[in-house]
């Protein structure tokens, strides 16, 4: 969402992520983005026809290349649901969870998250998180 809606955060995530070649994307990720925008959009900070824009430019930056994409698979969803049951102290939505297995099966080094509960887990995983 960063690199599309201006937000707190967006400069400096946008100076982190232009022009990276390793930046993995699942199609979780454009789903999450484009609710995300819908919610705006009845709240009246974006406009309606954004969000297709939006929704087409995330896809072609996955047709492109420029984003890696990753497939969400079964065992990845086991995983997430390990994660679930094995960090019971980190309050880990679905989604989230799906996020992290996601990163780990495409051995990224690091995760961007705002979300303070799955940037918590990507840590205790072992995972780098931005922002710090």
């Amino acid at each position: 969402m960063k690199l599309y809606v201006r937000e707190r955060g967006s400069a400096e995530f946008n100076a982190v992520v232009e022009g990276r070649d390793d930046v993995v994307v699942s199609e979780l990720t454009v789903t999450e983005i484009v609710s995300a925008l819908t919610r705006l959009s009845r709240e009246g900070a974006v406009a309606r026809d954004a969000i297709k824009r939006i929704q087409h430019a995330v896809l072609g930056r996955l047709a492109d290349g420029t984003f890696r994409r990753v497939e969400l698979t079964p065992d990845m969803h086991r995983r997430a649901e390990h994660y679930l049951v094995n960090l019971p102290e980190i309050p880990l939505r679905s989604a989230d969870a799906l996020h992290l297995a996601l990163a780990t099966f495409a051995r990224a080094a690091s995760l961007a998250s705002f979300d303070t509960r799955l940037a918590t887990a990507a840590r205790a995983v072992g995972l780098t998180t931005y922002p710090r």
